[in-house]
């Protein structure tokens, strides 16, 4: 039997055979009229957080799984969850304050990295798709995005099911252009070409990029700032990737490796030039300021320094259409 999930608008009801796949097989899916993105920097109206209640450093659980937290556990730097909690909330009331809703989902002390909700899952035209994460003690976490989704009848337009995909390897530079990574690791090529696959289906254009390991996710390296211009780490980014970029005429603010490698790279595009960045992103904000960019620059180091940035922990649910 058909199920049917309403969206916003009263008549728009999508007639779903199944709930967790929205996609047209043949490529021809619908793009959504109420959630969804079709770009990194098209104006955000929802955003989904993970809770940080449950939140904690896993340590040697995921030292295998970023360089960054094991530059932290090298370091001797300790965790506070008190000041996790408030660096939290500060990030939220930076979304507020720019006009955007805050979802969360529900705290579960099983997955404390659910809080990078960005790797979980992560938003197209068409739905949001629910990735397959390669650390064995994350893999529970598709449980509260499922719930989120089905709750709020937004429609899941895939699932990956080839191997590992993390959804900070899905970079949508443009309307129309997705920049895919991959390590083989984190992200394996596999599941990365199932997912650019579903895409090229729908008629994009997609750029695949291998990385190495150490950089974990594309998103580390590129990030969009606003319609044709994005911060990019030249030290790290491929020559293809660059070139393939300059071919989108992207004006790339460059970020340095040091930089990069403390997540200084890894911003949120709100629209209207403004930005969601961190207070140790100190050159790229002045950057961006001189520029003419709103820059809101919480402290986040509790975040950062377990291995991920806030466009780790921003799943954009709806944006602007660009």
């Amino acid at each position: 039997m058909n199920k049917k999930i309403p969206n916003f608008e009263v008549s728009h009801i999508i007639d779903l055979a199944d709930p967790l796949r929205y996609r047209d097989e043949n490529g021809s899916t619908a793009e959504l009229s109420d959630w969804g993105v079709n770009s990194e920097f098209g104006i955000l109206y929802d955003v989904l957080l993970g809770s940080p209640e449950c939140f904690r450093w896993m340590g040697e659980e995921n030292l295998a799984y970023s360089s960054i937290c094991r530059a932290s556990d090298r370091s001797g730097l300790k965790f506070d969850h008190s000041l996790a909690m408030r660096q939290h909330e500060e990030l939220a009331d930076a979304y507020r304050s720019a006009g955007v809703e805050v979802h969360f989902l529900e705290p579960n002390q099983h997955t404390p990295y659910q809080v990078y909700t960005r790797d979980s899952n992560f938003m197209t035209p068409f739905g949001a798709v629910v990735c397959q994460l390669a650390n064995p003690r994350r893999r529970g976490e598709y449980a509260e995005v499922l719930r989120f989704y089905l709750s709020k009848g937004i429609p899941i337009y895939e699932m990956v099911s080839a191997g590992n995909f993390e959804g900070g390897d899905f970079n949508l530079i443009e309307p129309g252009a997705v920049l895919i990574g991959y390590t083989d690791h984190r992200s394996e090529e596999r599941a990365a070409f199932q997912v650019g696959g579903w895409m090229q289906q729908e008629g994009y254009e997609v750029k695949y990029a291998p990385i190495d390991e150490f950089y974990v996710h594309i998103d580390l390296m590129v990030c969009m700032l606003a319609e044709k211009c994005a911060a990019v780490c030249l030290e790290t980014t491929s020559d293809d990737v660059l070139e393939w970029l300059r071919s989108k005429k992207i004006e790339m603010i460059p970020v340095s490796f040091r930089d990069t490698m403390n997540l200084a790279c890894n911003v949120v595009a709100l629209g209207n030039d403004r930005v969601i960045s961190t207070d140790a992103a100190v050159n790229l904000n002045n950057k961006l300021r001189a520029m003419g960019f709103e820059v809101y620059d919480p402290d986040m180091s509790m975040y950062t320094q377990a291995g991920g940035g806030v466009h780790c922990m921003a799943q954009p649910l709806r944006r602007a259409r660009v």
